[in-house]
């Protein structure tokens, strides 16, 4: 059944009337990233108002792989157990080459985690969660739909926003503005900052179709597949995946220099679709057709307009690596943001974390850039060695197992490490800082839980095994195969927190899960931990020769 967009409610802005009190930070754009950041800030006690001059969630799927790390955020955010409810779970993908399968691969091999490798759902559900949960913050998320923002200008520390609505126009002032506002960024555009990249010639058609009947045959559980050069669509890439309330995914690549409206066309595609489902009814329920693109922002952060998910980087859609790496960003971001406004962070030290989100962020958009463009390539050979390795590689793979690895369809979406970034505090560990957290469940008081339900949005130092671990005020404690009457204490099933961080350890986790520090062996001391959550927070030790010094940062 075709999903029905029904419009969210207009309501006049205060601001139509009168002049609105200064708000702390506005988000422009009501897509994934710009709710993720709204909720996750409310739920730190920081107001915001979202602007977005649509009233529906997005037309079509569009994102639709969310990774495990998305929903441990979406989990913290209280929406994980729903969204993995409703979406398609697998972490089984197959590679083709024509009829024939050269590798299969587990995303998730090992159990003992709350989320699996990836569930698809598509980009308009989530939104919709998104929204119902905003509303859960009546006082803190202030939706304005068909709000459009057509100017802004910074004046020390504000920003001033010219907005049109319907009934007019009006002003407000923000001491930060967050621009989620998708790959056209207006707020980039009138700010005319160069978006910088690679844009490749190759386009691929997709289509979501609505059937009964399962494409995957004799496959007892939902996967991934890929084809190079499949029987159907000779000399050409495929992808198929399946989404809830039997819509299933097509990726089509096109031939060179094809006109995407006219490869667009229902007569074009319906053929296309048949010769891969066969005799199996089918619905087309939305077809687009899009052309690779890597590129992205030399700086997030400009004053104070910060960019967040495709308004700051774009990259394939093979490897699901937007979408999350956009929920990414808004996780990096809000408890700065909040950390900064609330007075937890201030001065050089403020300047060094909000900088810390374009240095962590930039980090991971080239990360994922780069995988991007070497998926494309590997996908859609530009040059005759380009060619020569993909065709000796899909050779091999057929009975060579090291050249099945080399057989590139995406690489999916995975954590950036911030492992050497200066909020780290340097140190070794089987999660080593800098790491995102790792899972694991865990039994206590009130039953079997995880450790990423523990890690609630604030600092929490967590100790395995016997590590007594010292009072320092503002972090949470929480003790995992240890008895200590001043702090909660758990049990690790299976042994597995302790076999995944170490015996005999402490990690002090930051409010996105990342791994701020590591103390091994032995307990920490109270000086050590302090130190490394100031430093988290911005209170950078003396920069080495050829450092920027905190109070240069942007």
């Amino acid at each position: 059944m075709a999903h029905v967009h029904a419009p969210f409610p207009y309501h006049p802005p205060p601001g139509l009337h009168a002049p609105e009190p200064r708000h702390p930070v506005v988000i422009v754009g009501a897509g994934p990233v710009g709710l993720t950041l709204a909720i996750d800030l409310a739920q730190r006690g920081v107001a915001s108002v979202v602007l977005d001059d649509n009233d529906v969630v997005s037309v079509g799927s569009r994102a639709i792989c969310w990774s495990k790390r998305s929903l441990e955020i979406f989990g913290r955010l209280g929406l994980g157990e729903r969204m993995l409810a409703r979406g398609v779970t697998w972490q089984v993908g197959r590679q083709f080459h024509g009829a024939e399968e050269v590798f299969r691969f587990d995303l998730l091999p090992e159990d003992g985690h709350k989320y699996p490798a990836f569930i698809n759902l598509q980009q308009y559900h989530v939104e919709a969660m998104l929204v119902a949960r905003a509303r859960d913050f009546p006082g803190l998320i202030d939706l304005r739909f068909r709000n459009r923002l057509v100017a802004h200008r910074q004046d020390g520390a504000l920003v001033r926003l010219d907005i049109q609505t319907p009934d007019g126009p009006y002003q407000l002032d923000t001491d930060w503005l967050v621009a989620c506002d998708g790959a056209g960024s207006p707020t980039r555009e009138r700010m005319g900052l160069s978006f910088e990249g690679q844009t490749f010639e190759e386009q691929f058609l997709i289509a979501d179709i609505e059937m009964a009947d399962s494409p995957f045959g004799d496959a007892a559980v939902p996967e991934r597949w890929f084809w190079f050069d499949p029987p159907f669509h000779p000399g050409k890439s495929a992808l198929l995946h399946m989404q809830p309330d039997q819509i299933y995914r097509i990726d089509l690549q096109l031939d060179a220099g094809a006109c995407g409206r006219t490869e667009a066309r229902e007569d074009r595609v319906l053929p296309r679709i048949r010769a891969i489902v066969g005799d199996r009814p089918f619905r087309l329920d939305w077809v687009s057709v899009y052309r690779f693109r890597c590129i992205k922002l030399d700086r997030f952060v400009h004053g104070r307009v910060i960019f967040a998910g495709d308004s700051a980087h774009v990259v394939s859609p093979f490897g699901a690596r937007g979408g999350n790496g956009g929920i990414q960003d808004a996780d990096n971001l809000g408890w700065k943001l909040a950390a900064v406004i609330r007075g937890q962070a201030s001065g050089p030290a403020a300047k060094a974390l909000i900088a810390s989100y374009d240095d962590e962020r930039g980090h991971a958009a080239e990360e994922n850039i780069l995988n991007s463009a070497r998926s494309t390539s590997f996908m859609t050979p530009k040059t005759p060695i380009e060619a020569l390795f993909r065709a000796e590689a899909l050779r091999l793979a057929r009975d060579q197992p090291f050249a099945r690895r080399l057989l590139n369809s995406g690489r999916l979406s995975v954590p950036c490490s911030l492992e050497g970034m200066p909020l780290i505090t340097p140190g070794h560990g089987p999660v080593a800082p800098g790491r995102a957290m790792v899972d694991a469940p865990l039994d206590g008081p009130g039953g079997p839980t995880w450790l990423s339900a523990l890690l609630d949005g604030g600092f929490v130092l967590v100790g395995f095994g016997p590590v007594a671990l010292p009072e320092v005020p503002g972090i949470a404690r929480i003790g995992i195969n240890q008895r200590h009457g001043d702090y909660p204490c758990y049990t690790a099933t299976r042994g597995l927190a302790l076999r995944r961080y170490g015996d005999q350890a402490a990690c002090l986790f930051r409010p996105d899960g990342h791994v701020a520090a590591v103390f091994a062996p032995g307990p920490p001391d109270a000086a050590a931990v302090a130190a490394a959550r100031d430093r988290a927070l911005g209170h950078l030790p003396a920069p080495a020769f050829g450092d920027t010094p905190a109070e240069a940062l942007p």
